[in-house]
């Protein structure tokens, strides 16, 4: 069984994304950021939020996310955190660069410090995978 890391799970491509490696019989660890609300409800929706492990954490931690790829061996990352909301991107230009780009950077940077042999996936849409 392969075992996949998608960050974002919690948002639309993120869900959709779990639903179909679910169905490949990968088991899925999912990163997203501790909110008080819940933002699971993508999840609750497609059946599957008790079938992933959550892990909370967040692009901008380094050290929380060397930690989870301390804890898993996983076989591919599925980056799809990000901040994306336009109007925060243009009222946070920093923040939201330091998680989207330099996001992916830390990612990048713990798999190669860790020497893991693994399948960085940073996709534009899903329509690539199937159509849903």
């Amino acid at each position: 069984m392969k075992l996949a890391l998608i960050t974002g799970i919690s948002g639309q491509d993120g869900s959709y994304l779990a639903n179909f490696l679910l169905k490949k019989k990968y088991k899925i660890i999912g990163l997203d950021r501790r909110s008080s609300r819940n933002q699971n409800w993508r999840l609750d929706y497609f059946g599957i939020a008790n079938k992933i492990i959550i892990e909370y954490s967040d692009l901008l931690e380094q050290a929380s996310l060397f930690r989870i790829f301390k804890k898993y061996n996983f076989d591919e990352v599925y980056n799809l955190g990000a901040q994306s909301f336009v109007s925060s991107s243009f009222d946070t230009p920093l923040i939201t660069s330091n998680i989207n780009a330099l996001g992916t950077i830390r990612l990048l940077e713990i798999i190669r410090n860790l020497k893991k042999k693994l399948s960085f996936i940073k996709p534009h849409h899903l329509k690539c995978l199937e159509k849903f």
